[in-house]
């Protein structure tokens, strides 16, 4: 998997093998002292190579794996003690946290060590979550935060006889599945561990500020879990409370109160450990260390390290957009920001309420949280909660809620998407990071209550949809990518299309080129890789057209009909082959006893890691469109 020259410069081979006694509350001096040298061994390898991440520019999420260091070397040494005793897997519900299963697998012998240094990078089979079957030593797939422990709960009931530990975190208990696993576990007196690494910090900020009155160990308690509290950093105490854990006859929580990145000065305490710890951070830690850390190879120049590592761009250039790009999720909130602008301000608070999900840097509300914290709710990492929140808020005709998280968490938030719309709520819903999974999930209505789909193709088409759409009624859903996208120019190639009097219409399907050949239907981000192997194609005489389709879920029967009656159709997108647009495009078509020849192309593989390499990797770029043009043409 490694390239053969690559030599990982910690040497891993000096983490000592420790067998600890769980009978035996005290640790003697030999044991501490061996379970401190191999904490700050795997700790600095953890910062050593998560900071590769940042210097290929694709994150990576140090702080969570540096955290929890402390309670897996503790649970590596029970494995030794007592093998039959124990499932011999650490689960780990923040799935962020995945350095440190990658860490498990090089010390294990699964994975070269060398291999680590090639974390999160595009095919090199360390995504950032754990993922089973993908990467040799990972033993489960995470899913995202609060999915864990309920599973974890079906592996103790198949294994009454061991002991199940799982790695939890302040965060992920944020999550209601967390309160029914919680209770699960204690009506079944499971014998499941949950060590759960109480830092204070998620990605936007600290749970103490955003959720007063919510306390870990007090709700685990609440729930008839025996609780342990500990201080994380403190290695007797620590292992005193796993001990007692151990010993507890069913399910018990430690709770590890630290602080978070402990020892990392820059970002120690901080939201920015949450994330990947930036380069100059890394430097300055081992700087901190001094240089004669025993276990990195003599003469070692981290610094020459990262310096080694470049970020990979994108060698394609495309026509038909422009060089520079935009972040359609940031431009959501000051669109939103734009409306809020214009409303009277006593108005603006009575009428408007926008609520985060520990997400608002990466959604695009922070910038509303600035400027307009009189209509600002920051929250917690609980998405069915909130969303019905601003629902609820919007269940007067005349007030609307604003919601926004990931696109993969759209299918967490269904049964309550339907509550809504029962209730006639009025929602204004934005789902970032989209990509993959089904965002059709969002219509499940009947046919007789309309809710819509916007996938915007680039930043001016973001603002002139949240212009339009901020206050209609009932359920609105605006879907946008991680990537920043260019804005798309017409056929001259110097004016942008979704400027210049562009006005929106929601339900209509937009000609961005009329064609004779066939046409091509996309939106979003496969927008401008779309047009510019339509752009490509026309180049070489083939006359296709492009229609951009910003409503996903609306026929717009003017444009059907034109299209329909053409020589073929193709339908390119990100979302899910089997259950994205393309699906049910075709059906659209015959229904209307149209005819054309018929391809669709969208998601289809796991992801590769990496940045624009996904698009690639699942033959979504520009050539594989031409290809399939071309197959449809002919």
């Amino acid at each position: 998997m490694s390239n053969a020259t690559d030599t990982f410069p910690i040497d891993l081979s000096q983490f000592k093998k420790l067998s600890l006694d769980p009978s035996k509350p005290t640790l003697n001096q030999e044991e501490k002292a061996t379970l401190l040298t191999n904490i700050q061994l795997l700790r600095d390898a953890i910062v050593l190579f998560t900071a590769t991440g940042a210097a290929r520019g694709v994150s990576g999420h140090t702080g969570g794996a540096y955290d929890t260091v402390p309670e897996v070397c503790i649970i590596l040494a029970l494995f030794n003690q007592s093998p039959a005793k124990f499932f011999p897997v650490i689960f780990d519900e923040a799935g962020h946290r995945v350095a440190t299963q990658y860490l498990l697998s090089a010390l294990e012998g699964s994975l070269p060590p060398a291999h680590l240094l090639h974390y999160r990078e595009a095919n090199s089979k360390l995504p950032g979550h754990p993922e089973l079957g993908l990467t040799p030593g990972v033993k489960f797939s995470s899913g995202r935060l609060g999915h864990m422990w309920p599973m974890v709960n079906g592996v103790a009931l198949a294994n009454r006889s061991s002991t199940i530990f799982c790695l939890g975190s302040d965060g992920s208990q944020q999550e209601g599945n967390d309160a029914e696993a919680a209770r699960l576990a204690v009506a079944q007196n499971l014998n499941v561990k949950m060590l759960i690494d109480d830092n204070d910090v998620t990605i936007s900020g600290h749970p103490s500020q955003y959720l007063k009155g919510f306390d870990v160990g007090k709700t685990l308690e609440g729930h008839g879990l025996k609780v342990i509290r500990a201080d994380g950093e403190n290695i007797d105490a620590l292992w005193g409370a796993v001990s007692a854990a151990v010993r507890y006859d069913g399910p018990a929580a430690v709770i590890s109160k630290r602080v978070m990145a402990p020892g990392i000065p820059d970002i120690e305490g901080s939201a920015h450990g949450h994330d990947v710890i930036p380069i100059k951070s890394a430097l300055h830690y081992f700087e901190a260390r001094g240089k004669n850390i025993s276990w990195l190879a003599q003469n070692t120049d981290i610094a020459a390290l990262y310096n080694g590592i470049q970020p990979v761009k994108q060698p394609y250039l495309h026509v038909g957009s422009t060089e520079t790009v935009g972040a359609n999720r940031v431009v959501f909130g000051e669109a939103v920001n734009m409306v809020l602008d214009a409303m009277d301000p006593v108005e603006r608070a009575k009428k408007v309420m926008v609520i985060d999900s520990d997400l608002e840097g990466s959604t695009g509300l922070k910038v509303i949280h600035q400027k307009h914290p009189e209509v600002f709710i920051p929250s917690g990492i609980m998405e069915r909660g909130n969303f019905s929140a601003a629902a609820g808020f919007g269940f007067d005709k005349d007030k609307f809620g604003v919601f926004s998280t990931f696109s993969a968490f759209l299918e967490m938030v269904v049964s309550e998407v339907t509550m809504a719309r029962l209730n006639g709520c009025n929602v204004l819903c934005h789902f970032s990071h989209s990509g993959g999974v089904n965002s059709f999930f969002a219509d499940n209505g009947l046919s007789d209550l309309h809710s819509y789909l916007y996938f915007p193709a680039d930043a001016a088409q973001m603002v002139a949809i949240v212009k339009h759409i901020f206050f209609e009624r009932g359920l609105r859903f605006v879907f946008s990518t991680r990537s920043k996208v260019p804005w798309i120019l017409k056929e001259d190639g110097k004016t942008r299309f979704f400027e210049s009097g562009y006005k929106f219409v929601p339900g209509k399907d937009e000609i961005i080129a009329e064609g004779k050949a066939g046409y091509v239907v996309a939106f979003g981000e496969m927008l401008y890789r779309a047009w510019d192997a339509v752009l490509r194609c026309r180049q070489e005489g083939l006359d296709v057209g492009l229609v951009n389709k910003p409503s996903l879920n609306v026929v717009d029967e003017q444009t059907i009909m034109k299209i329909g009656q053409s020589p073929f159709v193709l339908v390119v997108e990100s979302l899910n082959q089997k259950t994205g647009l393309g699906s049910k495009f075709g059906t659209w078509l015959l229904e209307r006893q149209l005819t054309p020849k018929y391809g669709y192309m969208g998601t289809t593989r796991e992801g590769c890691g990496g940045l624009w390499e996904q698009i690639p990797h699942q033959g979504l770029d520009s050539q594989s469109i031409i290809l399939k043009i071309k197959q449809l043409s002919q």
